[in-house]
């Protein structure tokens, strides 16, 4: 039996990227593919937006309380794939993309990710998405730029996302490579470097490491999104 995949984006205030993001929704729904975009309560009318594109292309529009975890839990309860892609709305996956998981065999592979790009002027970044990718494959641990996607078994073993307000990529992917090291695709995602931008980038490498490290340390989730924020 083929493998079924599907593919759960949580939104918050997207109605800039939603054309682009709609794009590829439509593409991945013209293949047969399940899609599910969750909002977590927009304020700029990106449900509304997202609810009018999905009638026209075929995906499914969930709304749930706000928090990516949150959200992406509510997406996999509408699911009904083998396969579960976590994909954020500014990230865009490779053409080759749904062929790969395709050939995912829910009975000897657990989780995977993908590499990562990410798209911006500094050149920077380009280092980092790099650095990004070879941290996921020494550690095992990956990141929701990273387009995680895991079976169905496996995330319910796993509880779903912890519902923490950050680190919830980090914490679901400690325990699910306590179950089996990850698949880790060489092909490449390409995910918006806006907050890098907006921040500074090595402000913002700065930052993300000093919070990675408080949270290794023990430090409550809740505590380090205030940082974040």
């Amino acid at each position: 039996m083929a493998t079924t995949l599907s593919v759960i984006v949580p939104m918050l205030n997207e109605a800039a990227a939603l054309p682009v993001l709609g794009a590829q929704l439509e593409s991945l729904a013209a293949q047969g593919i399940e899609v599910i975009l969750v909002d977590g309560g927009s304020s700029d009318g990106s449900a509304d937006m997202a609810e009018q594109m999905a009638q026209r292309m075929g995906f499914v529009v969930v709304r749930s309380a706000r928090g990516r975890a949150v959200q992406m839990n509510a997406g996999a309860a509408r699911a009904r794939g083998d396969v579960l892609l976590f994909l954020h709305a500014d990230t865009r996956l490779p053409d080759t993309a749904t062929a790969s998981l395709s050939r995912v065999d829910p009975d000897t592979i657990a989780w995977g990710r993908f590499d990562v790009t990410i798209e911006g002027r500094p050149a920077m970044l380009r280092v980092v998405g790099a650095l990004m990718n070879w941290r996921s494959r020494i550690t095992g641990i990956a990141t929701g730029d990273q387009a995680i996607f895991m079976t169905r078994k496996a995330f319910d073993a796993v509880g779903g996302f912890p519902l923490q307000p950050l680190m919830e990529d980090i914490e679901i992917t400690s325990r699910l490579r306590r179950m089996a090291r990850p698949l880790c695709l060489a092909e490449r995602v390409t995910t918006s470097g806006r907050r890098w931008e907006q921040r500074g980038v090595w402000r913002t490498i700065v930052l993300m490491w000093r919070l990675r490290w408080a949270y290794w340390r023990g430090v409550p989730a809740s505590d380090i999104a205030k940082a974040y924020r």
